[in-house]
Formats: structure tokens, sequence, C-alpha cells
């Protein structure tokens, strides 16, 4: 059985486990250089500082999936739109966790009064594309040749699902 939770501070080796497999072996992520326990520590910090979430996909006592969002642009326009992310560990794809762990960063999104999310996918990566669109995430740009990895230009796609918060935006 695969439950989703609130992300503690005991799971963050296994997150970063799951982040550097996929910074070395995927274009999921567009950098060559894994993080250290101390980046991720920081970065765990900075997300609950900043009330943004981070969930886990957790079977048999292992964390096999994560998801978060942070800020889309730091500009005070920007305020109600957020950038996800969501990483699956190896053994884990293809049973369904990063759909469920989309599902509950969206409910999230909508507890906490965000109007957009946004995905930046490699557009190679037609499974998790699809998978977006599965949530209604629409694609709403194609950026040719942005990333470089393994030797060859990627192209980025960005994905959008718009929600219907927050209620009374406030501007500034």
């Amino acid at each position: 059985m695969i439950i989703i939770r609130i992300a503690e501070e005991k799971d963050i080796a296994e997150i970063l486990g799951i982040y550097n497999w996929s910074i070395l072996n995927t274009t999921s992520v567009y950098s060559n250089t894994p993080h250290t326990l101390e980046m991720r520590k920081k970065w765990f910090e900075e997300k609950k500082a900043a009330n943004h979430p981070v969930l886990v996909a957790e079977k048999d006592n292992k964390v096999v999936g994560f998801i978060s969002y942070g800020p889309f642009r730091s500009w005070p326009g920007y305020k109600y739109t957020v950038e996800h992310s969501v990483h699956v560990d190896k053994d884990h794809r293809r049973q369904g966790i990063a759909g469920m762990l989309l599902k509950k960063l969206i409910e999230a999104a909508r507890q906490n009064e965000v109007h957009a999310i946004i995905g930046g996918i490699d557009a190679s990566n037609t499974a998790s594309v699809k998978l977006h669109e599965q949530y209604n995430f629409r694609e709403v740009g194609h950026l040719k040749e942005v990333g470089f990895k393994f030797n060859k230009w990627l192209d980025l796609k960005f994905l959008e699902l718009v929600l219907d918060t927050p209620k009374d935006p406030i501007e500034g």
C-alpha cells in the first residue's frame, strides 16, 4: 500500500537518493552534479519556511517518491503561481505514484490559494507530459534546445494548470 504524506526531516536522505538518481540518469533535472545531504536539508528548510509543501509517497516504510512546489518567478505579481517538481524512485515507476503525488499537491495548492501550477518537463519525457495532461495541465510553451545534457540539446515544455483560487487575490 502506498501512503502519501507530508515529508519529515527523517525522509531527506531518501528524497536525496531519488533526486540524485534522476540527476545522474535522466533529463528530468537539467543538472549533472548530484546534491549533497546538506543541500537537500537546506532545500527542505526553505520549503518549510515558505509554507511550500513537500509530500512523499511511502511504501513499506520506504520513501518511493516526492513532490513539491516553489516560486515560479520572484516578482510580487507572480505570487499566486508556483512551479512544481515530482520524482519517483527508479524501481517504483509506472505504478501510479506520480499521479497520486500530483493529485495531493494540487489539493495543497488549492488550500494555499495558488492560482497556477507550472511544470517544466523535458520534451522527450512523454510519460510525464501525458500524466500532467490527465490532471488537466495544458501545454503553454515549447522551448527549443534550451538545455544541454548527455551530449545533446534538450527541448523544454511548460505545462500549466489554472485553479479557481484564490477567492480574493491581493495585489502586492
